[in-house]
């Protein structure tokens, strides 16, 4: 079938490169013959001819595109970027089936079945815990979706940058449903008793048209209690656990990037110029080591206890995690205290009754006090000792390992980092690598963003190698992951593993062990959780910086070269039965 497909990003041209990419492999399956236009916000682009147009039996618009008059009175199918991502061969199916002809685009009244006519308000949330991309990825999508359907939507995003896109009172007055795509604890106390919806930035992003309409089949009205965080069923909880974690991780990251780089800085006038008192040296290692390293543990603790009881939480988790750094427990103990707080708070605030008189007393006074009292007492007598002589332990063991214990550990950090990019295994090796920089022990962090790069590195590269058994769509999307790799963002690498998990993968994990490997192997020292290679740019973040290079390359040249050669092998195959 002769296809053209437009697709178009409102932020810019991301989203519109990878929307090609996948539909361009999911037309190569169904054998049409397709022509793309890929939108940008930011520079020109490369419009379709005249008589592709014309010679068109079906026109496909992805996202918010422009100048759709010229496709009047061609059979024409709307979607939002979103869409696409989940199954690209059943979308353009769907296309197909559902695409109509039309006099003129913008009188285009038709809804898709299940949606009413009239224009309901959505507002909503999304949150991830580092706060660069599925954040806004999710949020693009949900928009992008409600749109197409005729529906008002705003989007609140809780980057790494702070709230942004900010809703107002009367917009959430206004709503009709509270839409929040969130793996974070988010405060939502303002959406008191609106109907709300609760999912995940990745189900929002792969499922934005299957969310949506749960969403307005399955909300329930939001009361805002000190139980609203409370889960409704042993499985929901398994799943809090790690969403409570991953709060105080996020509120946690700041301290630690800014520390990290303070105390970087001040290695620029020679690693022992600290020492000498009034010096700027000694003032930015005062900065991050002696204050904002020190905020980390009782900022995870007390975000991880917030998460779970809300405000009432946050004190009693503080005071935890002050003292799992005091008595030396670091952020094992700081984990610990959190939850300690946390469920003791939420234990306090569900199971004690107290007057009506002094009910205005327990969140603020009752609560905070009995629930610190017990965090504390369990931290200095129960936890304290025990959890700081594991830690000691650790750092020791982590500082005067062998070479072989290091090239093991960093070789299963690497592949963690690259098995689901972004998931919850991700977040583990992450969470390992961040905590431990408190304790001053920098060589696990070298590995795990050096590891977390490879995969959309590797991606791009393999579109380089194998060029002719990769669509022009896709080495595009391929010149953009590598982008996003330079940058320590690992979801780059989704859209090809969304398409094809069993070979991207393992060979994304192969990529990564390697250079996890290579870093711990060279004992590479990395001051700061984030940036990717941008780090370089402060003198003294990474030490040294050829073998973490070299690391890097030689990942990234692993991912590429392995997936490259499947990606041949499947061409031939197919090159192969199709001749048989």
């Amino acid at each position: 079938m002769k296809t053209v497909i437009v697709t178009a990003c409102p932020s810019g041209i991301a989203n519109a490169v990878l929307a090609q990419g996948v539909l361009a492999r999911a037309a190569e399956t169904l054998q049409w013959a397709v022509n793309f236009e890929v939108q940008s916000t930011f520079s020109q682009f490369d419009t379709l001819g005249g008589n592709d147009i014309s010679a068109a039996e079906l026109v496909i618009l992805v996202g918010p595109v422009m100048d759709k008059a010229r496709f009047n009175n061609k059979r024409v199918y709307q979607a939002g970027v979103g869409q696409c991502y989940e199954n690209p061969v059943a979308f353009l199916e769907k296309a197909q089936e559902e695409a109509v002809v039309v006099s003129s685009l913008e009188e285009i009244t038709e809804l898709p079945e299940g949606v009413v006519s009239e224009c309901r308000r959505i507002v909503g949330i999304t949150a991830c815990p580092t706060g660069v991309a599925h954040t806004f990825m999710a949020a693009e999508a949900l928009e992008e979706e409600a749109r197409r359907r005729g529906e008002w939507i705003k989007i609140e995003t809780r980057g790494s940058v702070g709230a942004k896109n900010q809703l107002t009172a009367e917009e959430i007055a206004s709503a009709d449903l509270v839409m929040i795509a969130a793996d974070i604890d988010v405060d939502l106390a303002r959406f008191d008793g609106k109907k709300l919806y609760k999912t995940s930035t990745g189900a929002a992003l792969k499922k934005t048209a299957q969310e949506l309409d749960r969403a307005f089949a399955e909300a329930e009205i939001y009361h805002h209690t000190a139980k609203a965080a409370s889960t409704s069923s042993n499985t929901e909880e398994r799943m809090g656990v790690y969403k409570h974690l991953m709060t105080g991780v996020s509120h946690m990251l700041p301290l630690v990037v800014a520390g990290g780089l303070a105390v970087a800085l001040s290695f620029i006038f020679g690693i022992e110029a600290f020492k000498v008192e009034g010096s700027l040296a000694a003032a930015l290692m005062n900065i991050g080591g002696g204050s904002a390293f020190a905020l980390m543990v009782p900022v995870l603790a007390g975000f991880i206890a917030f998460s779970i009881a809300d405000r009432p939480g946050l004190a009693p988790g503080l005071i935890g995690g002050m003292l799992a750094s005091s008595t030396g427990a670091g952020f094992l103990g700081g984990i610990i205290a959190g939850f300690l707080a946390g469920y003791s708070a939420k234990l306090i605030a569900e199971k004690v009754p107290v007057p009506t008189s002094m009910a205005a007393l327990k969140p603020i006074l009752i609560i905070p006090l009995l629930a610190s009292l017990f965090t504390g007492l369990v931290m200095i007598y129960v936890v304290g000792g025990p959890v700081s002589a594991l830690m000691s332990a650790l750092t020791d063991f982590l500082n005067n390992m062998g070479a072989a214990n290091a090239v093991l550990l960093g070789a299963l950090l690497g592949a963690m980092m690259c098995f689901d990019m972004g998931g919850p295994v991700n977040k583990v090796a992450y969470t390992f690598g961040v905590g431990l920089l408190g304790s001053e022990t920098y060589g696990p962090m070298a590995a795990v963003m050096a590891a977390g790069m490879i995969p959309p590195l590797g991606m791009g590269l393999a579109t380089l190698i194998a060029r002719r058994y990769f669509t022009a769509p896709e080495q595009e999307a391929g010149k953009a992951a590598m982008v996003l790799g330079l940058c320590f963002i690992s979801e780059g690498a989704i859209p090809f593993a969304a398409r094809d998990p069993m070979r991207v993968i393992p060979s994304c994990v192969a990529g990564g062990a390697l250079a996890g490997a290579i870093s711990m192997l060279f004992s590479v020292e990395l001051m700061a959780p984030h940036g990717g290679l941008f780090v370089l740019l402060i003198p003294g973040a990474i030490s040294p910086v050829l073998p973490y290079l070299f690391a890097i390359v030689a990942g990234t040249f692993v991912t590429g070269v392995v997936y490259a050669g499947l990606k041949v092998m499947e061409g031939r195959r197919l090159l192969n039965a199709t001749a048989a």
